[in-house]
């Protein structure tokens, strides 16, 4: 069998997730790593190098994605703003409203991946997400944000569960 280079499937599932998310009326997160220099999001909602952004279509406006690039505006605190995210920096996709979802490797791990999954692997790939509180792209804005504190002095955060 000769060597074929298929395109990244990262374009495809993510689009996939975010229908089956809306089909079933729940609202779709994602989970970018913004320390990618390409990543345009505003810098002062991100925490540890990750921002969470509601890509609702009630939250987000002039949304358009492609195979390499998601696009899109959204309103902070009130404020208008322009998101710019290429695929490879998302490092989740899920429901808020219960973490369904599914996570992918930083692009630096998928260069260093050289075998792709194979069709029953895809299924690791699937995971549970705990969303951490942290400001997101919203039709409302909130008021100035307090984030309750957690009980035993824990931030909250993501975690995949299998």
């Amino acid at each position: 069998m000769a060597d074929f280079k298929m395109s990244s499937n990262r374009p495809y599932l993510l689009r996939a997730v975010y229908e089956w998310i809306l089909d079933n009326q729940c609202t779709p997160h994602l989970l970018v790593d913004a320390r990618d220099e390409r990543v345009k999001v505003p810098r002062e909602h991100v925490r540890d190098g990750q921002i969470v952004l509601n890509i609702n279509p009630s939250a987000v406006g002039q949304f358009h994605w492609d195979n390499e690039h998601l696009e899109f505006s959204a309103r902070f605190g009130g404020v208008a703003r322009s998101m710019w995210i290429p695929l490879t920096a998302i490092l989740a996709i899920y429901a808020r409203e219960n973490g369904e979802g599914m996570a992918f490797t930083s692009e630096t791990e998928d260069a260093e991946a050289e075998p792709t999954l194979a069709a029953d692997e895809a299924t690791d790939n699937v995971a549970r997400l705990k969303p951490e509180r942290t400001p997101s792209a919203e039709s409302e804005p909130p008021e100035p944000p307090t984030p309750p504190k957690p009980a035993g002095g824990n931030r909250s955060h993501l975690k995949v569960i299998k």
